[in-house]
């Protein structure tokens, strides 16, 4: 149970990957599969994943405090994020935390907590907005992947879909699966 748990973490932690890619780990991988259930690994990956936003989203000030010190930084890079900072500001205030929630929780490329919390820091949100988005986001996300899974899980995906070829690559975790479904004569 142990070691599917620190997959889970492992996997939520690695930027463009977290809960699109742990959720999917818990449901199918024969190792979390036989020793966590399934909810328990969904609450889990969603849990973790919504750290990973709030992590990030405080150590942007730091990080942005070191870099500010190198000279070139300052003058050629801070001004560029201040300048975008102005230019996006209306779009912040009309869409706010929803807008970044929505950001967040598509499951697609380039998308997740942490270039939601880069983003959210960048723009200028507050913390006590970016925390809401960020819930809500990562929620949608769970959400999402949650339920592609048990579509995948209950065989409502058909066998030949490359969608399922993606998720379930082993062709024993495939058997498996279906394993109580009705044959067909």
């Amino acid at each position: 149970m142990w070691m599917a748990l620190f997959f889970m973490a492992v996997l939520t932690f690695l930027p463009g990957l977290e809960l699109r890619a742990s959720i999917p780990f818990a449901f199918f991988a024969p190792v979390a599969r036989e020793s966590v259930p399934q909810w328990l690994g969904v609450l889990i990956c969603f849990g973790i994943n919504v750290l990973v936003g709030i992590l990030v989203f405080e150590l942007m000030q730091p990080v942005m405090w070191l870099l500010r010190k190198w000279d070139w930084f300052e003058r050629k890079i801070w001004p560029v994020f201040l300048g975008k900072q102005a230019k996006l500001h209306p779009y912040v205030e009309k869409y706010g935390e929803w807008g970044l929630a929505l950001f967040i929780g598509v499951p697609l490329p380039g998308t997740g907590a942490y270039t939601g919390a880069v983003g959210a820091y960048l723009l200028g949100l507050d913390r006590k907005r970016f925390h809401v988005a960020n819930f809500a986001g990562v929620l949608i996300a769970a959400v999402c992947v949650t339920v592609l899974c048990v579509l995948l899980d209950r065989g409502v995906i058909s066998e030949d879909s490359a969608l399922r070829r993606v998720f379930i690559n082993d062709k024993a975790v495939a058997a498996e699966v279906h394993a109580d479904a009705p044959q067909e004569p």
